[in-house]
Formats: C-alpha cells, sequence, structure tokens
C-alpha cells in the first residue's frame, strides 16, 4: 500500500513508520520542509505541506491510506490561553490540510486514520468508557478532542472511510509520558500522585502501531477507536509496578495541590483519568501484544 502519514517523525509516527516500511508498504511522510531529509529507503519519501509554495496532492496520486498524527503536544507547557490556542488550531490546521489533500486528489484514499484521544470522554474516578459512550466531558480537551474529530470527519464527504484513533497514554522508552513518570522512581523519590486512584488507561507503543495498522486494513472499522490496552490501572498501582519492576521505592507521594500550582489546568492530565476500554478494536478480532501492564513496563524497562 502507498501510506501518507503527516506527524510521520514524532513518537508515534516514527514508530509507525518503520513498523509498515517492514511490512513492505512504500510511506510518505509530509513535512514543513523536506530539503533537509535524507533517506537510504526506496520506500520511504517526504513530501511538502502547510507552506504555500506546496503541492502535496500532486505527489500523492495513488495514495491507499492517510494517517494524521499531526498537532502541538499537549505536555510541553503550562496550558495558559496562548497555549491552548496553539493546541487546537495547530490540530484543525493540520486536519483541514489533510481535507484539502483528499479534495483534490481524483483518486481518493481508501481510508483516513485521524488521531484523537480518551479525553474526549471527560474524567471519572468510576465509569467506564467504550466508543459507545456518548457522554463527553466539557473541559478543555474534550471540547478539544470533539472540534478535531469534527473536522477530520469531513473526510467522509469524499467517500473516505474515517476511523478516529483516540490514544491513551502510550508507554515508550525514549518518549511519551513513561520516561518522565519513571525518573522519580530513578532518584528513590517515587510515588503515588495525586489521590492514587484515578484511572491510567495505557497502551504499549508496539500495540498502538499495530492498532493502526489494524485499522488501515480492516475495512469494517470506522468512527471512533479506543487505542488502549484491556486492562487499565489506577495510578497508585500503576506507581507501585513501576517501583517494583526497577527495584525502587514507592513512598514519597505527589500531592494534588503541589501538582495544581506547578502544572495548572495542565494537571488534569495527570490527577484525573478515565477507565476507557478498547472494546471495538476487540470485537473485530485485534489480538494484542501486551494486554498486561506488568509485561509491558518489563519489556520497556529491562529492554
Amino acid at each position: 500500500m502507498n501510506i501518507a502519514i503527516a506527524g510521520g517523525t514524532g513518537f508515534v509516527g516514527s514508530a509507525l513508520t518503520n513498523h509498515l516500511l517492514t511490512k513492505g508498504h512504500t510511506i510518505f511522510i509530509l513535512t514543513r520542509d523536506s530539503s533537509n531529509k535524507k533517506t537510504s529507503h526506496d520506500n520511504l519519501h517526504y513530501v511538502e505541506w502547510l507552506n504555500k509554495e506546496s503541492k502535496p496532492d500532486k505527489y500523492l496520486l495513488d495514495i491507499d491510506a492517510i494517517v494524521n498524527l499531526a498537532g502541538e503536544s499537549i505536555n510541553s507547557g503550562r496550558w495558559t490561553a496562548a497555549r491552548k490556542s496553539d493546541i487546537l488550531n495547530s490540530r484543525i490546521s493540520s486536519t483541514k490540510a489533510i481535507i484539502d489533500i483528499i479534495s483534490k486528489l481524483n483518486r481518493k484514499p481508501e481510508v483516513l486514520v485521524n488521531a484523537s484521544a480518551i479525553g474526549i470522554y471527560g474524567t471519572s474516578l468510576d465509569d467506564s468508557f467504550t466508543e459507545e459512550s456518548t457522554k463527553y466531558g466539557s473541559d478543555f480537551l474534550a471540547t478539544t478532542v470533539k472540534t478535531w474529530e469534527e473536522h477530520a470527519r469531513k473526510a467522509e464527504d469524499f467517500g473516505v472511510r474515517s476511523v478516529f484513533a483516540r490514544f491513551g497514554i502510550i508507554l515508550g522508552d525514549q518518549e511519551g509520558a513513561l520516561p518522565k513518570m519513571v525518573l522519580p522512581y530513578k532518584f528513590f523519590i517515587g510515588g503515588t500522585v495525586g489521590s492514587g486512584d484515578q484511572w491510567l488507561s495505557w497502551v504499549h507503543i508496539d500495540d498502538v502501531v499495530k492498532m493502526i495498522d489494524f485499522a488501515i486494513t480492516n475495512q469494517s472499522i470506522n468512527g471512533p477507536i479506543n487505542i488502549t490496552a484491556p486492562e487499565p490501572k489506577r495510578m497508585k498501582e500503576f506507581g507501585r509496578q513501576i517501583g517494583r519492576i526497577i527495584e525502587r521505592p514507592h513512598w514519597i507521594p505527589a500531592p494534588s495541590f503541589a501538582l495544581q500550582l506547578i502544572l495548572g489546568e495542565m494537571s488534569t492530565l495527570v490527577l484525573e483519568g478515565q477507565k476507557v476500554l478498547p472494546h471495538k478494536l476487540q470485537s473485530q478480532g485485534y489480538s494484542f501484544l501486551y494486554k498486561n501492564l506488568d509485561e509491558a513496563l518489563v519489556n520497556i524497562l529491562k529492554s
């Protein structure tokens, strides 16, 4: 297959690109500047987009699938008004650009897999959320994700199957949330974050790329899919397992009020959570590499 990836050099994008290349697919990375991008791989190409001169549709004439992972990171700074605007606008502008590309192609791609987030569900200590859940949150992250998906859904107007990959907390060894969570334990100051009762809906990076691949090739999948493992954990248990695996104590708590002072509104990412289950992919026969948190952490932290 010929697959275009926006955000192909990020945490998920890089892993997805490597995975798809090993399966023999041809990958087109959408980038703002292709002049300094060099590759020795015959099936990897860079295509410029998001600038006035670029015309990416001319290079994507025979594209079979598009994966849109582009957007400003939500974890790289305090959520000031300007930062929140950047987070929202980066997602909307990139998604609009993807829809514009699709509109110009005579031969439309079969599927668009657009990044999304489980933050759309809001937070809860008691409820479980699946793709069938229709009660969404009203906070900044939930409204951002809802708007994001609404723009991505416009691909359906062109007959393109649309999938919204609602990512949970992605675990990897170099990037994502896990290195930051492990760091206090390495200095013997790890402990429960907030109350510890909040749910953490995690997923191993290897399953993330495999789930996206599954969504690309399985024509019966459309709409939202939860990219999470089937066994979410409460934060206090998650921390205990980190400590046990790297042989460090789990003892110094990080109180909620301190994190709220440091992080502001962004503290909701670690102090509140939701129990999100991947029912749609499981019902379609997806087989997890890492269903169990202990196996996932051992693979990442002991490899």
